[in-house]
């Protein structure tokens, strides 16, 4: 038996949303790694749509930088190339005489992020020093080049109180060149003026964590360890580290994917209710829950390494991760699980099961919060032990659903079955949801608007290295080599053990 929810009366509803496009005020967007694989695939597709949405003002000026000598033609040419890839052909057809629009507003310059050369000819296209314009630098370049890139900006005065500085993650290595990178920005900008972004925090699913605990009364009087059994977040990725495995195999699961991205869903899903939606409200409660996480036993903690689908799984074409990162030695981890506790009054007790990996069977996000059973069955042993689940699909398929007990249906005493409460979000929002901005294009207006909301404060990074830290160092020291798990699997077994040790199991990972 499966029962739908209705988001009733759904159509009427459907009718009275109006979808409201709030164009920004007019910037200048300067893309350091302009002709990059990021800037190709992810942030100039999203100015695009956002610019085919009606929300850059006719005058916003987009230049590309980089150490290429490309000239403003040529470097057109290249992202019409790219959009045209990165689109759908349906997109493009529909929008062919706005893509001619968009790249009408880039502009190109070579620059070197470490020399002076280009530096002048920049000033004055921004038609500096009276330019009285938001002004957005976005650092789409290698870590190494953030503070250079940090110190020319200052140093040929190209800043002042309107702009903006966008720095991809990693943000560090470790604590140490975290701070040492925070030190960098802060000597030159405020931290109000910088901008770190994951992109997993502008999907509108992620965000919606927030609407669901701090929007519904139904779940905030139960969100705490009286009620919650334990809960898991789990980021399943199908593909392996093709085309990354130089900055992979020095990086691992743990600093690329733990570090960031699933600490931030914890947050969302631990925090206190912050004041107010504003941006250092929000940020304030996340790294409260930072600074509360416990060490990680070792006990607690399960490495692993793909290795090819020898098995008959369907993927033995693929290589290993070592074959990939072409070192028979590699004891980098593409997969890591561990047990977490949050020492406060809310979550005491409750423990938060994460994992990610890589090269697993589906690509899969999602957070399952698992409640208590019932404190006193009276129906007798006949009827099992049952217990609510929340799951949050984050992606694909976007959506919640919520376990419930009900009778089943029939003769013969009171016999119990779970069954879900379903709302997907496709189906519920139709085309609202297909509309939806993607995470860099909300996340890029974001930046020009000077909302931090969805953006990492310096602080919170340091406190999320300063827990892994420890982690890192302690396999390191012990010697610890990742257990080998199948391409196209759910991940190591040990993973599995992990879990029945505390009498539990992970859920299943589903596309």
């Amino acid at each position: 038996m499966r029962l739908k929810l209705e988001c009733a009366p759904l159509v009427e509803r459907k009718r009275n949303m109006v979808s409201r496009v709030i164009p920004v005020q007019a910037f200048d967007l300067v893309i350091f790694g302009g002709t990059g694989d990021l800037a190709r695939r992810k942030i100039l597709p999203a100015l695009f749509r956002r610019h085919c949405a009606g929300q850059l003002p006719q005058d916003a000026r987009i230049v590309g930088a980089a150490r290429r000598a490309l000239g403003s033609d040529g470097y057109r040419d290249l992202i019409r190339d790219a959009l045209q890839n990165e689109l759908s052909g349906a997109e493009i057809a529909t929008r062919g005489e706005e893509l001619e629009r968009f790249l009408a507003r880039l502009e190109y310059l070579a620059i070197d992020a470490e020399a002076r050369d280009g530096w002048a000819a920049l000033k004055q296209m921004l038609g500096l020093p009276s330019s009285n314009r938001v002004r957005v630098f976005y650092f789409s370049v290698g870590p190494a080049l953030f503070a250079p890139l940090a110190e020319q900006i200052w140093t040929h005065q190209l800043a002042d109180d309107q702009t903006r500085i966008v720095v991809e993650k990693p943000f560090g290595h470790d604590l140490a060149s975290a701070k040492a990178l925070n030190r960098t920005l802060a000597g030159h900008f405020d931290e109000s003026q910088i901008y770190r972004i994951d992109h997993y925090l502008g999907k509108e699913t992620v965000q919606n964590l927030m609407a669901i605990r701090f929007g519904n009364m139904l779940f905030e009087p139960l969100w705490n360890s009286q009620y919650v059994d334990h809960i898991q977040i789990t980021v399943a990725e199908s593909v392996g580290v093709d085309g990354r495995a130089s900055y992979y195999d020095k990086s691992g699961a743990m600093r690329d994917m733990m570090q960031n991205h699933l600490m931030q869903l914890l947050c969302l899903i631990a925090m206190e209710p912050p004041a107010k939606f504003d941006p250092d409200a929000v940020r304030g409660e996340k790294l409260k829950v930072i600074r509360a996480l416990e060490p990680v036993e070792p006990h607690h903690i399960v490495r692993g390494q793909y290795a090819s689908a020898e098995d008959g799984a369907g993927r033995d074409d693929d290589q290993s991760y070592r074959e990939t990162v072409e070192d028979p030695r590699s004891t980098t981890e593409s997969y890591v699980a561990l047990k977490a506790h949050i020492s406060n009054w809310r979550w005491a007790g409750t423990p938060f099961y994460l994992r990610t990996g890589k090269r697993l069977v589906a690509r899969s996000s999602v957070i399952n919060v698992f409640f208590k059973d019932a404190p006193h069955s009276i129906f007798g042993a006949d009827a099992g032990r049952h217990a609510n689940l929340l799951t949050i699909r984050l992606q694909p398929n976007e959506g919640i659903t919520l376990k419930v007990t009900i009778k089943e249906p029939g003769p013969g005493g009171m016999r119990l079955i779970d069954v879900p409460l379903d709302m997907s979000f496709a189906q519920a929002l139709g085309a609202d949801i297909d509309g939806a901005p993607d995470a860099y294009e909300r996340l890029i207006t974001d930046v020009i608007r000077g909302n931090q909301t969805l953006f990492m404060r310096g602080d919170e990074v340091e406190a999320a290295w300063a827990w892994t830290d420890p982690i890192i160092a302690g396999w390191t020291s012990r010697g610890d080599v990742p257990k080998p798990y199948d391409s196209g699997s759910t991940g190591p077994g040990d993973a599995d053990l992990l879990m029945r040790r505390d009498e539990r199991e992970w859920r299943g990972i589903n596309p």
